[in-house]
C-alpha cells in the first residue's frame, strides 16, 4: 500500500446553455415591472378631472429646487420698495387729485352703466355691480362658476373678460374723471412661495389697465393701479367664494372744496369697499350701501 500512488479524480459538471441561465429572468423581471407602473401611469391620469390636472401643471410651473433665487448685480438692499396695494401713496398722488363730491360725470356714467348691463352686457348682468360711494363709482366685475374673467391662476383675459371692458371704455370715454384699478382674488393659495395672490391680483388689475388703454382710455385718467390679494373679499362670510376673484374700477368725482388736500397726517377714506354680499342678493342687484374701510392719502 505504501508504494501505491492515491490518484484523486474531480468531476466537471457540464453546464447549461445560455438559454437555461436565469440571468434573463431579472431582466425579464425588470421589463414587467416598468410596463406595470406605465400602464398604471395611464390609468390614473384618465381617472384625474380636468381641474385638478390645472392645479398640477401649475404648481409645477412655479416648482424649483432652490429656496432662493440666485444672487443679483442690483443692490435690492438699497432699492425701492415695491409699491403694495395697502400702501398709503401720498407721493404718487394727491387727495385733490382724486378725492371729490359725486359729479354729474359720474353720476351719468352710472346711469349708463345701469342700461349697459340690461342690453349688451346683459349677458354679464350678474357679474357686474355698480356701487355708488362719497365721490364717486365703482364697477366690482367679478367672476362667477363657468365665467371667468381670467382663467385659474393666469393674468390674461378672458374673451368675456375683454368684452366687459371694451364696453365699460366706451362708456368711461365720455368723461375726464380719474380712474383707479384694483384687483382681488379669493383666499386660496399657491403650492408655491413663489408666487402668491399679491402677484396675481396686481398682475390682473395692469391686465385689466392694459386693455382699457388698448380699448382707447387715455393713460393720463389713471391714478392708481393696486394689488389687494385677499384682503378685502366681497364675501366675507366666504373668503373661497368665486365672486371674491373680481377687478374693482373706481371713477371719481371732480375735485371741490370741501375736500381740501394737504392735511398732514389726516389720510382720507377713499376707496370704499361694497359692504358684505349676502347670498340672498344677486350681483345685479344695487340695493346696498357701501362703506369706506381703505386709507390712502394720508402724509
Amino acid at each position: 500500500m505504501e508504494g501505491k500512488n492515491v490518484i484523486i479524480k474531480r468531476a466537471r459538471k457540464k453546464g447549461h446553455g445560455g438559454g437555461h441561465g436565469g440571468s434573463w429572468k431579472v431582466a425579464y423581471a425588470d421589463f414587467v415591472t416598468a410596463m406595470m407602473a406605465f400602464f398604471l401611469l395611464l390609468w390614473l391620469i384618465t381617472m384625474v378631472s380636468p381641474e385638478k390636472k390645472a392645479k398640477v401643471s401649475h404648481y409645477f410651473r412655479y416648482f424649483s429646487i432652490f429656496e432662493k433665487s440666485g444672487t443679483s448685480l442690483v443692490d435690492t438692499q438699497n432699492a425701492s420698495p415695491p409699491i403694495a396695494g395697502t400702501s398709503p401713496i401720498p407721493e404718487l398722488i394727491s387727495e385733490d387729485e382724486i378725492k371729490g363730491d359725486a359729479s354729474p360725470a359720474t353720476a351719468q356714467f352710472e346711469e349708463k352703466m345701469k342700461v349697459e348691463m340690461e342690453t349688451r352686457l346683459s349677458e354679464f348682468k350678474e357679474q357686474i355691480m355698480v356701487v355708488q360711494f362719497d365721490g364717486g363709482v365703482r364697477l366690482e366685475l367679478l367672476e362667477t362658476e363657468g365665467r371667468p374673467m381670467f382663467p385659474s391662476g393666469r393674468n390674461e383675459l378672458t374673451p368675456e373678460g375683454k368684452k366687459i371692458l371694451q364696453v365699460i371704455t366706451e362708456n368711461l370715454q365720455q368723461n375726464n374723471s380719474k380712474i383707479a384699478i384694483e384687483g382681488h382674488t379669493d383666499a386660496k393659495g399657491f403650492a408655491s412661495n413663489r408666487y402668491s395672490n399679491w402677484e396675481l391680483s396686481t398682475e390682473r388689475a395692469s391686465a385689466a389697465r392694459k386693455e382699457l388703454e388698448k380699448n382707447g382710455l387715455g393713460p393720463d385718467r389713471l391714478v392708481r393701479i393696486a394689488g389687494l390679494a385677499a384682503t378685502q373679499p366681497l364675501i366675507r362670510d366666504n373668503p373661497d367664494d368665486s365672486r371674491n376673484r373680481r377687478i374693482s374700477i373706481l371713477l371719481f368725482g371732480e375735485p371741490s372744496s370741501t375736500h381740501p388736500a394737504g392735511i398732514k397726517g389726516a389720510g382720507k377714506l377713499v376707496n370704499p369697499v361694497p359692504a358684505q354680499a349676502s347670498k340672498k342678493i344677486r350681483p345685479g342687484n344695487l340695493q346696498f350701501d357701501p362703506v369706506e374701510q381703505y386709507l390712502v392719502g394720508g402724509r
